[in-house]
């Protein structure tokens, strides 16, 4: 098992933050890796919503299953991920500070198959993988729109 873990300062409030990270149907806008993302229960996000998502990963591509396990907002929110490679948990946490939302991430990954054995590298390249991909969600969420 590789555990994963991070935060990052977002510079907008934390419903914003929470609402936009718990529809996994934004993560295309920034995530380069992010193919597709689609809800595919009915109802509005939250605890049970299910999302199937296609990212590229070492040049290929990976389908996921993504269940919100957890939903209490705009505090937290935890999910479970199935692919062929490997399952994880998270739990991500948001915390308003004074210069917007303070972001946790913390993933198990459980590895499978023969990449068991790559468990350590698992996750020191989830660790940069995570970074790059809410650094990124940062960066979208506190450019202002392009004027017309």
């Amino acid at each position: 098992m590789a555990r994963i873990d991070g935060e990052v300062l977002i510079g907008q409030p934390v419903d914003v933050v929470f609402d936009f990270v718990a529809d996994q149907r934004n993560e295309p806008q920034y995530n380069s890796r992010m193919i597709r993302a689609d809800k595919v229960t009915a109802g509005p996000v939250g605890k049970g919503t299910v999302f199937r998502s296609v990212a590229r990963s070492m040049g290929r591509t990976a389908d996921m299953r993504i269940e919100l396990t957890g939903y209490d907002r705009p505090a937290r929110l935890a999910s479970s991920t199935t692919m062929s490679q490997a399952d994880m948990d998270g739990t991500l946490t948001f915390e308003p500070v004074p210069a917007g939302t303070r972001m946790h991430w913390t993933w198990e990954v459980r590895p499978k198959g023969a990449f068991r054995l790559l468990a350590p590298l698992i996750g020191w390249l989830g660790s940069r993988q995570e970074r790059a991909i809410w650094s990124g969600m940062k960066r979208y969420l506190e450019t202002p729109p392009a004027m017309p």
